[in-house]
Order: structure tokens, then sequence, then C-alpha cells
């Protein structure tokens, strides 16, 4: 069978370790979440988990450990959305990383340090963009608003998805996430180079991805459907060919349904 040129690329990239890696931790995040296998607060009332505002309710109900066990499972889940569509960077930063002995030459283990510095800062400003949504539920209890009356939240909230997805702020981070390499040239070395370059990177995928993340909050932040529908959309925007257009499809999309809630929900 023929390969082209690109495919083969495309395969090597995929095959090298930084990805691998990254593949694979996205893939344990994965399967814990499918199988449930998280801690009993969360795993005892499964079902529940999925109805929109029920895990920050809960969370919220049962003080500073509920708050912790959210922002744990969160964290996971953070992890399997945004890992796939992130291994490209992480491998990015591991090509760009700057020689440590100033004579041409870098260990193989110091670069892996850096790397797993930057995944590890990436993953914490994740991790804490948990609490956006426990605060939101603080001021709007989404789990107690009457069915009728979620269908408006829901199109408020398409529709700052669709302003969003059609402002300059998401095409600029869109354009970082797709193509990271310049915010790792001239590097330097060591631990805080990694951590700045982490930060970046965090803010460029947070600045791209909240108004989808905000979504998946009104509609259920556990419910595991819309985790792979929103993972899916994340993906193909940063790695397809045309992500750009399809971040604007999505932003007509959402302000068609948006607009069309309204109209329903006052007839």
């Amino acid at each position: 069978m023929h390969v082209s040129k690109t495919s083969r690329r495309f395969l090597s990239h995929q095959r090298h370790s930084v990805v691998l890696f990254t593949y694979g931790v996205a893939l344990l995040a994965w399967i814990l979440l499918a199988t449930r296998r998280l801690p009993t607060l969360w795993s005892a009332m499964a079902m529940d988990m999925a109805a929109p505002g029920m895990p920050e309710a809960m969370a919220l109900s049962n003080g500073a450990m509920g708050v912790g066990l959210y922002l744990f499972v969160w964290g996971i889940m953070m992890t399997a959305m945004m890992y796939p569509s992130s291994a490209h960077a992480f491998r990015a930063y591991y090509d760009a990383e700057e020689p440590y002995d100033g004579k041409g030459s870098t260990t193989r283990a110091r670069k892996a340090v850096a790397v797993v510095s930057v995944m590890g800062t990436y993953t914490l400003v994740w991790l804490l963009t948990g609490l956006v949504p426990l605060a939101f539920n603080l001021a709007v209890p989404i789990a107690d608003i009457a069915p009728e009356r979620r269908v408006f939240l829901l199109a408020a909230t398409l529709l700052v998805l669709s302003a969003y997805q059609l402002s300059s702020a998401k095409r600029r981070h869109l354009k970082h996430c797709r193509t990271p390499s310049g915010d790792f040239e001239g590097n330097g070395s060591g631990g805080r180079s990694a951590v700045r370059s982490g930060w970046r990177l965090s803010l460029d995928s947070v600045g791209c991805c909240w108004a989808l993340m905000a979504l998946m909050v009104v509609v259920g932040s556990m419910n595991l459907l819309w985790v792979v529908a929103i993972t899916a959309l994340i993906s193909v925007e940063i790695l397809a060919p045309d992500g750009e257009g399809l971040a604007r499809g999505i932003g007509f999309l959402s302000g068609i349904a948006g607009v069309g809630l309204v109209v329903a929900g006052t007839l």
C-alpha cells in the first residue's frame, strides 16, 4: 500500500515518545472517567452526577472535602479532554528546548524533566479552572433552577459561545494553540523556563476553550457524553487543517441554536 510523504511524517510524529506519553496519560484519565474509578462521593451517585449543576451542588454541600474531590475529578477530566490536542505542543517544547551546557548537547533526561514541568503547569492551571463553575454555582445554583428556566440559561450560554467563537480573541488563542512553537523559542534552560512556557501554553489553551467548557458545565459538567462531544470539538479545532473554519462554524450554529431556544422558550 502506498503511503504519502505527509502520512509518513504524521505517523512519525505520533510515534514520538513525548506524544505517546501524553496519549498514554490521556487514555488513563479516560479509563478512570469511563469506569467511574473515582472517589466514593462521586461514584456512589454516578447517575445524578450527569445532571446539570449536580456535581457542583454536591461539592459545595460537602465543604472543603467536597470541593477538593470535585477539583480532583475535574483535573482528571481536563487531562482526558485537553491532553490529546496538546500532545503536539508538548512535543514542540521538547524540540525547542535549548542546550543546558551551552555546547550544543542536552541530555534526554533533562529535556524530559523540562517537558514534564510544562505538562504539570498546564495541568495545574486547568485543574484550578474548576473553581470557576463552583463559584458560578454559588451565585446561580443550576441544579435548583426549574427546567423551563434552565432553557434560558442554556440559550444565554450558547449566545456567549457564539460571540466568543467569532471573536478576534478566539482566533488569536486558537492560532497559538495550533502553532505553539513560536512561544517556545529562546527558552533557555531550567525549571523556571519550563514553568513559564507551561503558563503561556495554559493561558492560550484556556483562552481558546473556556466558552466550550462553560457550555459543558451548563448541560452537565460530568456528563460523559457531553465530555466526549466537547473533547472532539476542541481536538478538531486545534488539530484539523481547517480548524479555524470549524471554530467559526461552531459559532454560527451555537448562535442559531441560542436564538432558537429563546424563541421557543417565549412561545
